[in-house]
């Protein structure tokens, strides 16, 4: 078998023969089983991941109040957009710490935890700044209904 390797001739690559990859190593032959790859990874954290349910319930949640409220088309976008980061961040905290498991198995190494304490604190950066943004859009609408 053939290994590829990033520096290679890009032409001299495409005429190899490609590796038979079972299970987890395959590659998508074409786009419909790349978003059936992605939609995968989004079913996985959905029924493994507590955060990443709630990040989606509180961003739904985020969305139906912004369309309640009337806010404007860009003001939602903004609250979608925070939201989608904050969930892209937890899909991606998902992966590291998979990777880091992986790796270290059983046994605890300090630079393991670092990487899956860093992946925890970027989530938990961004729905700090999702909930800033979200209150910024919706307090001013809320009190504005609400007291007068």
């Amino acid at each position: 078998m053939t290994l590829y390797h990033e520096k290679s001739d890009p032409a001299i690559i495409s005429d190899l023969p490609r590796p038979s990859r079972p299970l987890s190593w395959r590659v998508a032959n074409n786009l419909l089983v790349s978003f059936q790859y992605a939609g995968q990874g989004l079913s996985y954290a959905f029924r493994t991941q507590r955060n990443f349910r709630i990040h989606v319930g509180v961003g739904l949640l985020t969305v139906g109040l912004a369309l309640g409220l009337k806010l404007s088309a860009v003001e939602v976008a903004v609250i979608i957009l925070t939201g989608g980061i904050v969930m892209t961040m937890e899909l991606l905290n998902t992966a590291l710490e998979s990777v880091v498991d992986l790796t270290v198995q059983q046994t605890y190494h300090e630079l393991a935890k670092i990487a899956k304490d860093c992946a925890a604190a970027a989530v938990l950066m961004s729905a700090i700044v999702a909930l800033a943004v979200a209150v910024c859009l919706l307090l001013p609408a809320l009190l504005q209904r609400f007291v007068g």
